[in-house]
């Protein structure tokens, strides 16, 4: 018997889901990290694509000791990857929460908190020696806050302790009591990658598509990450099944974690994408986080009517459950920086009880069936938008050659 294109399409994303969790951690420049690139790479190669891998260097942030010590016990924490660090010896004072006049101050903080600006600001106080972030996650655990600031350390050294630490923690801070705080880290050269795939069109110019997803974070993050990666594979596999009239470039971006600097670099080579279509801007889709997370919900995040009325359309075409976000609303990934700057994106993201923890793993952490819904629903409206009239520049200048590390063809070993 035949499989149908549903079982086939849930094949697919359960193989590359399963992939992608074997990998190991995803965090940017690290061993996980490549084999990510690596193997998106392969799999585009092997649905038909030319793609190219963009190479850049970063100075990775390698943790070597990080821990709280109260009272002659160690408390396990991780660095916050924008603070600087300590030497062997750490920082010592007096626990004291926020707010108040402690040498290491203490805040409970979620990992949405970086982008309502509380933790920036707590973090720039001022006046403390250390600075201890008591995770708050939706489950217990180590739920990272992402590090904005990774290009430019600023405030005191600050370290992550888990949320399964809160009550002594925040007992010890409410005492005031003797603490030391020790961040060790070291910079390492590294180079970090962006998968990108450019289909030419068939006949029409004018802005590109593009189709965007983070690659990197902080753990596996299969739920966090992988539900955008099986939707920018089915998009890629059925835009080279019915190739667009216009460019599409595709780009899986590292360096979501830290700022987002794997798209400033994307950016960079292609100068002005990010601008208004009507100044000769792309158009932008976004495939967040949390797409198909086990008991999660999915959002539609768009200022754009049209964009927003087809996002809507193909995923009740596909009785995929969602909501539209409100006009005005800016969103928290990649495409915040497209949108502050006038470009007109669309995101799909979605909300995950195992958001930026390390339990977030294959299989449990998936909806499998939202998956593969949701990423036929994106590569739908990659192919409506394809064959939509594209907005036309005004006074567009050409981007420049891009700059190719390394090209994978159909049929290559690697």
């Amino acid at each position: 018997m035949t499989a149908s294109p549903d079982s086939e399409g849930r094949a697919r994303a359960a193989r590359w889901l399963a992939a992608w969790d074997a990998q190991g951690i995803h965090r940017t420049g690290t061993e996980g990290d490549n084999a990510g690139a690596e193997w998106l790479a392969g799999e585009a190669a092997a649905l038909g694509a030319e793609l190219s891998i963009e190479e850049f260097a970063i100075e990775r942030l390698d943790p070597v000791t990080a821990f709280l010590e109260i009272g002659g016990n160690r408390i396990a924490a991780i660095p916050a990857f924008d603070a600087p660090a300590t030497d062997t010896a750490g920082v010592g004072g007096r626990l004291g929460l926020t707010g108040g006049a402690a040498d290491i101050a203490v805040a409970e903080l979620s990992p949405r908190a970086v982008h309502s600006g509380e933790y920036e600001r707590l973090r720039r106080a001022g006046g403390h020696c250390g600075f201890v972030i008591v995770c708050d996650g939706h489950s217990p655990g180590m739920a990272l806050l992402n590090a904005e600031g990774f290009r430019e350390p600023y405030g005191a050294p600050a370290i992550h302790v888990s949320s399964e630490a809160r009550a002594a923690v925040l007992a010890a801070a409410v005492q005031g009591a003797p603490a030391r705080l020790v961040a060790d880290s070291r910079r390492t050269q590294a180079y970090a990658r962006n998968v990108v795939v450019t289909l030419d069109g068939s006949g029409r110019g004018g802005p590109p598509l593009v189709v965007m997803t983070p690659r990197s974070s902080w753990w596996q993050s299969t739920a966090e990450r992988g539900g955008g990666i099986v939707c920018w594979l089915e998009s890629l596999r059925a835009l080279l099944a019915a190739p667009p009239r216009g460019p599409v470039i595709f780009t899986a971006n590292t360096g979501h974690e830290l700022g987002h600097f794997g798209l400033d670099e994307f950016i960079a080579l292609r100068p002005g994408w990010d601008r208004p279509a009507h100044r000769g801007g792309a158009t932008w889709l976004l495939y967040g986080a949390n797409i198909g997370a086990a008991g999660g919900s999915l959002s539609v995040v768009s200022p754009q009517d049209d964009l927003r009325e087809l996002c809507a359309a193909e995923l009740a075409r596909a009785d995929q459950p969602h909501r539209m976000a409100a006009k005005e609303r800016v969103p928290n990934g990649e495409t915040r920086d497209i949108h502050l700057a006038g470009g007109r994106c669309a995101t799909l993201v979605g909300t995950n009880k195992l958001f930026h923890l390390p339990q977030d793993r294959w299989p449990d952490a998936v909806d499998l069936a939202a998956v593969t819904g949701i990423a036929a629903s994106a590569a739908r409206i990659v192919l409506a938008l394809t064959r939509a009239e594209a907005p036309r520049p005004v006074d567009a200048d050409e981007p420049p050659p891009i700059r190719i590390i390394r090209l994978f063809k159909t049929g290559d070993d690697t």
